[in-house]
């Protein structure tokens, strides 16, 4: 088994398909350090009828404790989806290593909004599997549009 972007992006992803089954917005990450994923979570805005339940924001609560630290310096993070600019500043505060994310998100992600939110130390890169994540979208939002 190879540890590469893919890999940790694919795992990403199973947590997107978690948010899936559950009704939410599926968008799933992971958070990587020494090369193990120490944190998994997915969007819970529905189940937890909170707006900032973004799984990234989840991700890096859970990573923060498990490492008794609020500085994720020597992390990455992994997500299915562009992160949007609430989850941008939130990894800028946490100082992330690297983002790693799949596919771009042109109506609500900071990148392609033209928003600079990230550390400057922060390392960003885009694209990853992101036809597997768009088609999970696709069909959320294909399965929303049937339901009303």
């Amino acid at each position: 088994m190879i540890l590469n972007d893919e890999y940790f992006m694919k795992e990403a992803i199973k947590e997107a398909k978690k948010a899936f089954n559950k009704d939410e917005v599926p968008v799933g990450s992971v958070i990587v350090y020494n090369n193990k994923i120490i944190a998994r979570a997915h969007n819970m805005v529905e189940s937890l009828n909170d707006v900032t339940a973004h799984a990234e924001i989840i991700a890096i609560t859970a990573a923060s404790n498990l490492l008794g630290i609020k500085y994720l310096r020597d992390c990455s993070i992994y997500v299915n989806l562009e992160p949007c600019p609430m989850c941008s500043s939130a990894l800028n505060w946490a100082q992330i290593k690297n983002v790693i994310f799949g596919a771009y998100d042109p109506k609500n992600g900071s990148i392609s909004k033209g928003y600079n939110l990230f550390h400057p130390k922060t390392k960003i890169k885009g694209g990853v599997l992101k036809n597997e994540t768009e088609q999970l979208l696709k069909m959320f939002f294909e399965n929303k549009r049937k339901k009303k």
